[in-house]
């Protein structure tokens, strides 16, 4: 996750960005002559909305020649405030009651409309207030939780390598799993990072971890049966599915994630804070993330669609490639969508999508080393072809390590359907946004910032959310 765990300094007010954001600068010249903008043209990814829901408008200023001008700076209104209101600078249009509202935008005394049309609230009203409802304490520095599938209960790994139960609301005595005598977690970065239950468990009684193994610091991913009692596991089960060698004890990623196809994905960081090339090489497995076919007793397969399994040199198991350290990613139970949290170098953190549609990061290159977020790591230029940029970052001074949690559908809290939820770990703070609301807005939760240091976030089998923290905490997401 992030470099050493330490504690941050002075965190500094600075811009969330949605973006779309661009590397670049001036062209070295002289004065230029402005070009006259002779019409704007306003668009939206949507016409309709309902009431107190938001869309972003994008406007576009062209010349005499039907030529983009850049640089424009536009003022927005709405014809109808009661209806449509529409932020002056920003065009965030919110519908407020039913009916149609003109949004103009004008530069330069040209101006161009759109119509919005605003329907009754079709869908649950958004929650205002949320807050978090305090699972259990006094855990040894919580790095994730999962449940199985249909199973009331709660598993969270601990750093130093044991897996709790969390049942009927209290930590069981026994730990479901104590790997500490193999887990190398001395390093900042190092542990028992990931777990995962297959969709099966109920009959196969199955499940995978993620640790760095003692004294080598390789990645081994391992495959696992519950014992007899169902709250115990068989330590003696373990079948090491996948190990890989890292030149250091940083960015170890550690997601896992059965994907809608029944597959494994695996996350792993590029290994070191000097990213030796690893993070664009498809013949390197670091900075990647992984599939595999786990299905049969014992080690995997790679599926055939894998998309470099036909590249010469390639690990046929990489699915996406670019990638820092992509600590957490998750895929929208109802949709499919891939959303990726990477954690940045000196100066950008970054969300990354992908929809179902796209392939859910299907051959994705992410950027990583080329890029940091939508900056450039050497230079102000850099060659783009092929990258994917982010759809959300941030700057340092908001935050030094990116959380990526998950897209909410737990049925408790109607008006988060669709809200996919992120943090900082130094920053504390946690934070949502709407993927059909990007490039526009995210929503501040200064209720769900628990107080230490947020080490991820888990999600039930229920699909309600939580939020654990390096001072022991599970904490629960919910409508005050």
């Amino acid at each position: 996750m992030r470099r050493s765990w330490l504690k941050p300094a002075t965190i500094l007010p600075a811009l969330l960005t949605p973006l779309a954001l661009g590397c670049g600068g001036d062209d070295g010249g002289g004065n230029v002559e402005p070009t006259p903008v002779t019409s704007v043209t306003v668009t939206a990814p949507r016409n309709t909305i309902a009431m107190g829901e938001t869309v972003q408008l994008t406007a576009t200023a062209r010349d005499s020649r039907n030529q983009l001008v850049p640089g424009q700076t536009f003022e927005w209104s709405s014809s109808n405030e009661a209806v449509a209101s529409v932020t002056p600078a920003s065009a965030l249009v919110t519908g407020l009651a039913e009916g149609s509202a003109e949004i103009t935008a004008t530069t330069n005394g040209i101006a161009g409309t759109i119509t919005i049309g605003v329907t009754g609230g079709t869908g649950p009203p958004r929650p205002a207030n949320l807050g978090l409802a305090t699972v259990v304490s006094g855990l040894d520095f919580p790095t994730n939780l999962v449940s199985p599938p249909n199973d009331p209960r709660l598993f969270v790994t601990e750093k130093a390598g044991v897996i709790r139960v969390i049942k009927d609301g209290a930590v069981l005595p026994e730990p479901f799993l104590d790997l500490t005598g193999q887990v190398a977690s001395q390093g900042g970065e190092q542990g028992l990072i990931g777990l995962v239950f297959t969709p099966d468990y109920a009959t196969s009684g199955r499940f995978f971890v993620h640790y760095t193994a003692a004294p080598s610091g390789e990645s081994h991913i391992s495959s696992f049966r519950v014992s007899a009692d169902p709250d115990r596991a068989d330590p003696a089960s373990e079948t090491v599915v996948l190990s890989v060698s890292r030149p250091g004890t940083a960015h170890n990623g550690g997601q896992l994630q059965f994907g809608r196809d029944g597959f494994l994905y695996i996350g792993l960081g590029d290994g070191d804070d000097r990213d030796g090339g690893r993070g664009q090489s498809l013949s390197d497995p670091l900075g990647s993330i992984l599939r595999i076919d786990v299905s049969g007793p014992t080690g995997y397969v790679v599926p055939p669609d894998n998309p470099f399994v036909a590249t010469a040199g390639a690990r046929p198991e990489v699915w996406s490639y670019g990638l820092r350290n992509p600590w957490r990613f998750s895929f929208d139970r109802t949709t499919g969508d891939l959303y990726v949290g990477d954690v940045g170098e000196s100066d950008r953190e970054e969300v990354n999508y992908s929809s179902a549609a796209e392939g859910a990061g299907k051959g994705i290159n992410y950027g990583w080393a080329i890029m940091e977020g939508t900056r450039c790591v050497r230079g102000s230029t850099c060659e783009q072809t092929g990258l994917v940029r982010p759809v959300m970052e941030y700057a340092h001074p908001v935050g030094c390590s990116v959380i990526s949690g998950y897209v909410y559908r737990g049925a408790a809290i109607p008006g988060l359907q669709g809200a996919y939820f992120f943090a900082d770990f130094c920053g504390g703070w946690v934070k949502s946004f709407r993927i059909e609301d990007i490039p526009a807005t995210f929503t501040d939760w200064p209720s769900l910032e628990p107080g230490g240091f947020i080490t991820s976030f888990g999600e039930d089998a229920a699909g309600e959310l939580y939020v654990t923290t390096e001072e022991g905490g599970v904490h629960k997401i919910v409508q005050r």
